[in-house]
């Protein structure tokens, strides 16, 4: 995960010393490169001590480390797209419709890319085999994160296994209360702070059942109720906020709980989607 990618995620969670540095460096990574740890302390108002501090919440031992890392990532950015900072640039009313396309088209490539490398392997596996052996699916999310939760309940449906999705808080609530060890409730939230998504997944945790969270924030009240984090990696701008930047990175994540839980059994899986494809066919076709 780039470094500015990791500071977004932590964002709201930041001190004011300390998010007067995040800020900066979101605003305009090149400062990191052309400022000393002193000269970026004081243009954010804030002491040295604190910009180490920070650097250590994104997992740099001290600044020197981040200085070098994020020249790294700048300049592979560089290599990549062109103009320097333009990956997670905002959309200005000077951008031509090319340009819009340009850079919206780069935010979601990298955040795909960003997800992926940034995923506990070993935690998308066990949450994989947990799908496969559950009595029952349960999955939420409020807004724009119930487009993902919509998604993989359907996609479930679709090879067999009894997956259902809410938009309602009440609603879900009562079968995550009722769920239990048998269970398994997945709750979609880009910020982890949603509290309808934090309540779904506390009832259905006190219920028994495994507890599963995809969020950009993985140190989050969500995913301190949840025994699984599936993380997403994206960043936001003005335009793109999170009703933008998660949708793209959540649907990535449940593709690939989808395919890992079909591929289990490939021949029921297949089955399930021919069988259900040909069900629909006739409604597809008007016939």
């Amino acid at each position: 995960m780039s470094i500015r990618t990791s500071i977004q995620s932590r964002l709201d969670t930041y001190p004011p010393s300390t998010r007067r540095v995040a800020e900066a460096i979101l605003a305009r990574p090149q400062i990191v490169l052309e400022q000393t740890i002193t000269e970026l302390a004081r243009s954010c108002a804030t002491s040295e001590t604190s910009v180490v501090r920070f650097c250590r919440t994104i997992g740099f031992t001290g600044y020197a480390p981040m200085r070098l890392q994020m020249a790294t990532e700048l300049a592979t950015e560089s290599a990549q797209f062109g103009q320097v900072g333009e990956y997670g640039s905002d959309i200005t009313d000077a951008d031509s419709l090319a340009e819009m396309i340009a850079k919206i088209s780069r935010s979601e490539i990298v955040g795909i890319q960003e997800t992926a490398a940034s995923l506990d392997l070993d935690v998308l596996q066990s949450v994989i085999d947990r799908i496969v052996t559950a009595d029952t699916v349960i999955v939420f999310g409020v807004s724009a994160s119930n487009a993902g939760a919509r998604d993989l309940a359907q996609k479930l449906l679709r090879v067999g296994r009894t997956a259902l999705s809410f938009t309602d808080a009440h609603d879900a609530l009562v079968p995550a209360t009722l769920l239990g060890p048998g269970g398994v409730a997945i709750a979609f939230s880009h910020s982890g702070r949603t509290r309808e998504a934090i309540e779904f997944l506390r009832a259905a945790h006190d219920s028994g059942a495994t507890t599963v969270a995809i969020t950009n924030a993985a140190d989050s009240p969500l995913g301190g109720v949840a025994d699984a984090v599936l993380r997403t990696a994206v960043r936001e701008t003005a335009f793109r906020s999170g009703a933008m930047a998660s949708r793209i990175a959540q649907l990535t994540v449940v593709d690939y709980l989808f395919v890992g839980v079909a591929r289990t059994d490939p021949d029921r899986s297949v089955s399930a989607i021919r069988r259900t494809h040909s069900a629909v066919r006739p409604l597809r076709d008007g016939e």
